[in-house]
């Protein structure tokens, strides 16, 4: 079978079990089992695929049909300049979360060096975006699962930022390394009782750890507010990645721990979004 029939084929499978992008879906899956990107796929569409790659191809094409994942299928997501390796472990980053790091370079032009620490830090992509755009900022990443710390160090490594990134395996209220300019977090914010309402490739194949913010979804924001009160330097800032309907709350609780309301952002889909807040 060629590379254009078995991308059909893959898409058809994946149209019938409602996949929002079945052809996009089928050509990144064929372009990770056979190396090569899509616009060699376009340029050679009657290439014979090996029997091998075939057999591999549908496979994940099986896998994509019951809803897992692209980027855990491919292992990798693109997030601001740069892929990620990802897994299943992990959060998938998402567009979204560029504001912070859009935000945080506007908040850190002219500062030369900049301790940053990021809470929750996953696949590592927050904090190694930031310190690939500054060459003399230097940051820590703390997430509760070691799985999690162990492919941050992996993509560390990968963009060359090891020297200047430290991981720790710590839940954030025993967290006590350190004094931070810049602290970011991006929670758990879902409602517990909300998440079956989820798409269902995130319900079923995302980490509920990193979901699941607790019967009000406020409870990991809280924690990562008041120990942020503690680790942060006067007149630092904290960008918290907030649910849609909860500014108002989690201003309130950034108010009572010493924050000073700075503005609110809004995602691409014009939702409240990210907090910003200065401790004063």
């Amino acid at each position: 079978m060629n590379i254009q029939n078995a991308i059909k084929e893959g898409s058809k499978i994946l149209k019938y079990h409602n996949c929002k992008t079945p052809l996009l879906d089928s050509e990144i899956i064929m372009s990770k089992i056979i190396c090569k990107d899509r616009y060699f796929i376009t340029l050679n569409p009657y290439l014979v695929i090996k029997k091998n790659d075939l057999n591999n191809f549908k496979k994940l094409i099986e896998k994509r049909s019951k809803g897992n994942p692209i980027s855990y299928l491919i292992g990798s997501k693109s997030f601001w300049k740069n892929d990620f390796e990802v897994n299943s472990n992990v959060l998938i980053p998402r567009p979204d979360t560029e504001l912070i790091i859009e935000e945080t370079l506007k908040l850190s032009k002219y500062r030369n060096k900049l301790k940053i620490l990021v809470i929750g830090v996953g696949s590592g992509c927050i904090l190694l975006s930031l310190l690939n755009e500054k060459k003399n900022f230097y940051g820590v990443g703390i997430d509760i699962s070691k799985k999690c710390i162990d492919l941050s160090k992996k993509n560390s490594f990968k963009l060359n930022l090891d020297k200047r990134a430290k991981f720790f395996k710590s839940n954030v209220d025993n967290f006590n390394y350190g004094k931070y300019d810049l602290i970011i977090s991006n929670p758990p914010y879902i409602k517990k009782f909300d998440l079956k309402y989820l798409d269902k490739d995130v319900v079923n194949f995302e980490p509920k750890l990193a979901l699941n913010g607790g019967l009000d979804g406020l409870s990991e924001i809280r924690k990562v507010i008041n120990k942020s009160s503690e680790l942060i330097k006067t007149n630092g800032k904290l960008i918290l990645e907030i649910g849609f309907n909860q500014k108002e709350k989690v201003k309130n609780i950034l108010i009572k721990k010493g924050f000073y309301i700075n503005r609110v952002l809004k995602d691409l889909a014009k939702n409240d979004r990210c907090i910003i807040g200065t401790k004063i």
